[in-house]
């Protein structure tokens, strides 16, 4: 048995099941994108076997690239599920061969509510394609299963026509990549469109600061009742015009004359680089990377410091 060409002859049917999907981008295809679009509702995927598994993964793409949809199980469908469907929705029914009985039970209620229907079937003569209002029919000579059984070209066909529909459809509703990060606040993309500085920074009393004439003693003082190993600097204004940092203590140790008394001013980094809170958390890192620092304040528009942030707080919060 050569299982590598067994495995290569799968691929190649599968393959052709997809690169035929361009004959099934037409007039109908169109229609089927504007009817969606023009929808108040819902799209509401429903199938059976691996056929529903694709509608429920569809199902899915839609919601969270900016068209609602959700999937409703046929055989749970028939036993009170349909209560879920208004008259503002969308079916969009898959079946390979369009005969699937549980599907074709569930019409005539979709039809009592005058809800479009849309089908994704490689049975151009069955009766979901029949009772449909728009077909979209998939040229699926044969699966990839050497009996011809298993639904295996035909599903990919299905999976890759309704991701066409969905992304169709993303730029037809001119969804961003922002909408998307309010769709998918757990993921690494949403963590870092969505969230800002001002989540994340230290305030109140865990932000340190000092003035600029604060002895070094007091200001190691307000250094370590912190959870931070900095302090802004101030001057009589308020305004930032200092950072110090455990690194700039180690510095100042290592000359060897300590004077304990002497003023933060000559010790601290002057001018030191500053974050505003709504500063995506991301841009912030980007700039304590960039200059190899691993604190920053916080500034209000007078440029005093609010508060401050640190890499490990951007860090902690999954944004990389």
């Amino acid at each position: 048995m050569d299982l590598i060409n067994i495995a290569k002859r799968v691929i190649d049917i599968e393959t052709d099941a997809v690169a035929c999907l361009h004959h099934v981008i037409d007039s109908e295809f169109e229609r089927a994108i504007n009817l969606i679009l023009n929808c108040k509702g819902r799209v509401v995927t429903t199938g059976m076997g691996k056929a529903g598994h694709i509608a429920k993964k569809i199902a899915a793409t839609l919601a969270s690239t900016g068209t609602p949809a959700f999937f409703m199980h046929p055989a749970e469908a028939i036993h009170g599920d349909l209560g879920m469907i208004t008259a503002n929705d969308i079916g969009l029914f898959f079946s390979h061969q369009g005969q699937t009985d549980e599907v074709l039970r569930i019409i005539p209620y979709f039809k009592h509510l005058k809800v479009p229907l849309i089908a994704i079937t490689s049975n151009a003569d069955s009766e979901l394609a029949r009772h449909s209002d728009i077909s979209l029919i998939l040229p699926i000579k044969r699966e990839a299963c050497p009996l011809d059984l298993a639904p295996t070209a035909s599903t990919t066909a299905m999976l890759a026509l309704g991701d066409t529909l969905a992304l169709v459809l993303l730029e037809a509703h001119g969804f961003k990549q922002n909408d998307y990060a309010l769709l998918h606040p757990g993921g690494s993309l949403g963590r870092r469109l969505l969230i800002k500085v001002e989540h994340l920074m230290h305030t109140g009393k865990d932000n340190p600061v000092v003035r600029d004439d604060t002895k070094l003693r007091d200001a190691i003082l307000v250094m370590t009742s912190s959870k931070l190993a900095a302090t802004s600097v101030i001057d009589q204004s308020g305004s930032l015009v200092g950072i110090f940092v455990d690194g700039d203590l180690r510095r100042y140790l290592m000359k060897g004359q300590v004077n304990l008394d002497e003023p933060i001013t000559g010790l601290m980094t002057k001018n030191p680089k500053f974050a505003t809170p709504d500063m995506m958390a991301v841009k912030a890192l980007e700039i304590l990377r960039e200059y190899k620092i691993i604190e920053l304040p916080v500034c209000d528009e007078s440029h005093h410091p609010i508060g401050m942030i640190h890499l490990h707080d951007i860090t902690r919060a999954g944004i990389t």
